[in-house]
């Protein structure tokens, strides 16, 4: 059996240490955790590596890591003395083992005579992908896992532009990772060595004030906070991650004077200790926020995810109650304040554009269209909201204004590529500063916002097949779907069906067939009577499947009902 040579050779291999070696033996009389370890190797994505931490060749490790690493290496030189040259820049979260990672990437590169730019402390996913425009970096590398559960890491790989990497980069380094052995191909030095090559030059405090100086060019009404940083109270959480220190900083230089911290959860720590999970899409990240709130009257809080690229927030509803604001929410928020604002400050080109992912709110199409901008769609992913900005400075055919995704992602400028919750939380705080000086809360914004476009509600719900047979049981639900598709959706007509797989959307009324202009993916958009819709898809990242709902209707009531009686007619597809 393939699984247990490949586990043997592990535990024969001089290479491995002997640390990893006692974690194997421990397994050895366990074959199910021995073929889920080694039955096949951790996919290499269009990001990067993302998965559990552990010995083996489905795990994350020092050795998957050298191995990707040893993969990038090839391609750089491939590609000429100017590519190494122009080198790698290198960051990581505050996940367990992510600074260990870093400087095994880093090592990697050196030994490989390819130029390093290491940060010299955590720091967030943005911050990783302005470093790779700022220094003119070939590529770029963040170990982080996101938001994802403590025993999670990952290996996320960007390009020049520091977008995450294109499909032809990730596939040609995919190409060359596959002919590489991982004990026998990869080239490595100590990190003392790759220090003393001189090859590895570090970027720390002087780093983040060029960063943040771009962050601020992003302000929309300046004057908003000052007019209200008296009274105005914030507070903000970093989840144990890496936003801390950017965030704090950029709150101060905006001018907020009144930001209480939730001191618990300011040191970063990977095994998350104060929350189940450190996402900020979870109302539960914020219990200790919220009691703090109640103490202090607190007017928003906010929490950015273990990388920093994902922000959440929590306001008072018109009971006084804290209530978690969705990402749509937030992005159609977002999205309203950053276009009214740039329409009074005369600075609303007419070749603007909004980008936002199939699976992300149509208020947004509503808000544009009220203000002539063009919104477009792309694929799940920050990665496409981001090839379509380069695509804008190639053409020149619009300026970006503004990029969101259900999932608490957002780029206000094009400083970086990917989210990023510094800017974003920048604007919240800012947006919430001006609607209070008109006397308004931001729930109290978004009950305006649903009074001018109608009110929109979303769903997004994730359904986990862990497990050998996940994969399976997630490409039945697919194949159920496809071979079975509705013709009516919680009481909703369905007018069209799209599969993206296939690049096809059927006119359900006239038969007719129409080209999608996106890359292929596993993705089924269905779009019904009234402006509702749904999505399904298998996750890129996680063992899960996951179903995106949204309607439209009068009343924030009867939009629930819509989403829920939707969501009804779905899951039986669930077995």
């Amino acid at each position: 059996m393939q699984y247990i040579d490949e586990y043997k050779k592990w535990l024969s291999s001089e290479v491995v240490d002997s640390e990893t070696k006692a974690e194997l033996e421990g397994i050895k009389d366990n074959d199910k955790e021995i073929k889920e370890r080694f039955y096949k190797d951790l996919e290499f994505g269009t990001a990067g590596l993302r998965g559990v931490m552990g010995a083996g060749i489905n795990r994350m490790n020092v050795y998957i890591v050298r191995k990707a690493t040893q993969g990038l290496s090839a391609f750089i030189l491939s590609q000429g003395k100017e590519a190494a040259e122009k080198g790698v820049a290198i960051s990581y979260d505050s996940r367990n083992n992510s600074e260990l990672f870093a400087k095994e990437t880093a090592c990697v590169l050196v030994a490989n005579g390819i130029k390093v730019y290491l940060s010299d402390a955590l720091r967030p996913v943005p911050e990783l992908s302005f470093a790779v425009r700022h220094f003119g970096a070939f590529a770029g590398v963040m170990i982080t896992a996101s938001h994802n559960p403590a025993k999670y890491n990952g290996y996320k790989v960007y390009g020049s532009d520091g977008g995450q990497a294109p499909l032809e980069l990730s596939d040609k380094v995919l190409e060359v990772i596959g002919k590489t052995d991982i004990f026998k191909d990869v080239k490595t030095i100590s990190f003392e060595e790759a220090v003393n090559s001189g090859k590895i030059e570090f970027f720390g405090e002087e780093f983040d004030e060029v960063y943040l100086e771009n962050v601020l060019k992003q302000q929309i009404n300046k004057d908003a906070v000052q007019k209200v940083a008296d009274d105005f109270k914030i507070i903000y959480t970093p989840l144990h991650g890496s936003g801390n220190i950017p965030v704090r900083k950029m709150l101060s230089k905006v001018g907020f004077k009144k930001v209480l911290l939730v001191e618990e959860q300011l040191i970063p720590d990977g095994n998350f200790p104060t929350v189940k999970s450190p996402n900020p899409e979870n109302k539960e990240a914020f219990d200790i926020a919220i009691e703090m709130a109640k103490a202090n009257d607190v007017d928003l809080i906010i929490g950015t995810d273990p990388d920093c690229d994902r922000v959440g927030i929590v306001v008072r509803d018109n009971n006084g109650e804290y209530i978690a604001l969705t990402g749509n929410m937030t992005g159609a928020l977002l999205t309203e304040y950053i276009l009214n604002g740039r329409q009074k400050n005369n600075n609303l080109p007419k070749d603007g554009a909004i980008i936002k992912t199939i699976v992300t709110t149509y208020m947004a199409d509503v808000i544009c269209k009220a203000y002539g901008v063009e919104v477009m769609n792309v694929l799940t992913g920050f990665k496409f909201i981001g090839e379509k900005i380069k695509e804008f400075e190639e053409k020149k055919n619009h300026t970006y204004l503004f990029g969101f995704e259900e999932s608490y992602g957002y780029l206000a400028g094009t400083h970086a590529r990917d989210k990023d919750a510094v800017v974003a939380t920048m604007l919240i705080t800012e947006m919430a500063a001006w609607y209070k000086e008109k006397g308004m809360s931001l729930y109290e914004g978004l009950i305006a916002l649903y009074e001018k476009y109608g009110v929109f509600r979303e769903k997004a719900v994730s359904i986990e097949m862990e497990g050998l047979d996940g994969n399976e049981k997630i490409a039945g639900v697919m194949k159920a779907i496809r071979e079975n598709a509705p013709m009516q959706i919680g009481g909703k007509k369905v007018l069209s069906a799209s599969d993206l797989l296939q690049g096809i959307e059927k006119n359900l009324e006239t038969k007719a067939e129409e080209k999608i202009n996106l890359p292929k993916a596993n993705v089924l958009l269905f779009k019904m009577e009234d402006d509702c819709w749904c999505a399904v898809r298998p996750s890129g990242t996680e063992p899960k499947i996951k179903f995106y709902i949204g309607s439209k209707e009068k009343t924030v009531e009867e939009a629930e009902k819509t989403v829920e009686k939707m969501w009804n007619d779905l899951k039986i597809f669930i077995k």
